[in-house]
């Protein structure tokens, strides 16, 4: 294919087309997976014509075979079943179309199913994509609930109806699509980025009914597990019934059951809610009324106390009591003013009959010498001719000193 060509020297078509099918003819085979999703047998033909498309992609490709090679699994291949395919690469030049040309193909058993999306659920768990932490709570009353399912099913008869009958008012963004098929990957992939993306939507649900192992592939699709888990709004799996339990269940925020399950998580029975208002209203009355009736008692106890009955009654003692201690008081003072009074004057007595006045008083005289000195002894009155002082009772006067 390294050619030298121009817009003066192009190739023709055919030229490129036979160059393209000699490259493809070196190609060897391949084991190829997919989906058949149609199927030509003409009567007669020899040929048996097929397209193979990867369920979660958007690509398909032809492929051929001799009927003999598909007689051997005509019984059990139909349109929509998974096979594996041994096919060699071709190129028909005239229309310029590749084609896989099939010398063997073998149908995918639910065995093999099994074990593949065992080993999927395996290595999606251990990147943490199932881990309790990762799941997000559901509001309790959202005001916007997206819902991916099938278009006019019995899935999205059950959430709406049930929804609906539960809590009237509840509103839903709703997104048809394919629920099984080559196209349901991809569609409810799409549909639930798209209602992620809408801010007012709180919740989304994707829903179906129940189904074989083989319907119920494409939500087990390591696209569509990769998406949910990316996805900012809770995200409610309603798949089949309760034995059916796809790759979507553990992805999932929350798993219902079934749709009608769906509906009863997603939304508030408008009845059962009432009830438990009503409850708690009862409830809060019969507190507020026991409240009462024990501050009501608490007070009427109160009340009946004396001090309440006749509160100037304990004024009035304490009146007594006051009146009661000031006369001891007064009492008390009396009697030590008394004794005070008799001890004073018994003591005023001593003093007087004691005091140098009283001897004066009884005829008495005291003798002082000029500086002051009283005269003890007859011989300190001094020298004949000196003069003394005498204090007598009456006052003094001046006495002179004789041999």
């Amino acid at each position: 294919m390294a050619l030298h060509t121009s817009a003066e020297a192009p190739l023709p078509v055919g030229d490129v087309s036979r160059l393209i099918g000699g490259w493809i003819d070196r190609l060897g085979a391949v084991w190829v997976e997919g989906q058949i999703t149609q199927l030509s047998r003409r009567p007669g033909a020899g040929v048996v014509f097929l397209t193979l498309r990867d369920p979660s992609q958007d690509i398909s490709v032809s492929v051929t075979c001799f009927r003999q090679v598909f007689d051997r699994i005509a019984d059990v291949v139909s349109e929509g079943a998974r096979v594996v395919v041994l096919a060699k690469p071709e190129w028909y030049a005239p229309r310029g179309q590749l084609s896989l040309r099939a010398t063997e193909i073998r149908p995918v058993g639910i065995g093999e199913l099994l074990v593949r999306l065992e080993r999927l659920r395996k290595s999606l768990a251990a990147e943490g994509l199932f881990a309790a932490g990762r799941k997000k709570p559901l509001p309790f009353l959202p005001q916007l609930i997206g819902l991916v399912c099938g278009r006019a099913s019995a899935a999205e008869r059950d959430v709406l109806e049930n929804a609906r009958r539960r809590w009237p008012a509840v509103r839903f963004e709703v997104r048809n699509t394919a629920v099984q098929g080559v196209h349901a990957v991809n569609q409810v992939v799409r549909a639930v980025r798209e209602l992620d993306g809408l801010p007012e939507v709180d919740v989304i649900v994707v829903a179906r009914g129940g189904g074989s192992v083989e319907d119920l592939l494409p939500f087990s699709d390591e696209e569509l597990v990769r998406a949910v888990a990316e996805c900012r709004t809770p995200v409610v799996s309603a798949i089949g019934h309760e034995p059916d339990s796809p790759l979507l269940d553990l992805v999932a925020d929350v798993r219902a059951s079934t749709p009608t399950d769906a509906a009863k998580k997603i939304v508030p029975d408008v009845g059962e809610e009432l009830d438990r208002v009503r409850q708690l209203r009862e409830r809060a009355l019969r507190s507020v009324r026991g409240l009462l009736d024990r501050e009501e008692r608490g007070l009427a106890h109160a009340l009946a106390r004396p001090s309440m009955e006749r509160p100037q009654r304990m004024v009035d003692e304490r009146a007594a009591e006051i009146d009661a201690l000031t006369g001891r008081g007064r009492r008390v003072l009396g009697h030590l003013l008394d004794r005070a009074d008799s001890e004073l004057a018994h003591t005023r007595a001593r003093v007087v009959a004691l005091s140098p006045a009283a001897t004066l008083e009884r005829g008495y005289a005291v003798l002082q010498r000029a500086d002051g000195h009283v005269v003890r002894d007859p011989g300190e009155a001094g020298a004949p001719g000196e003069v003394l002082r005498a204090r007598v009772s009456g006052g003094e006067f001046a006495v002179r000193v004789s041999e």
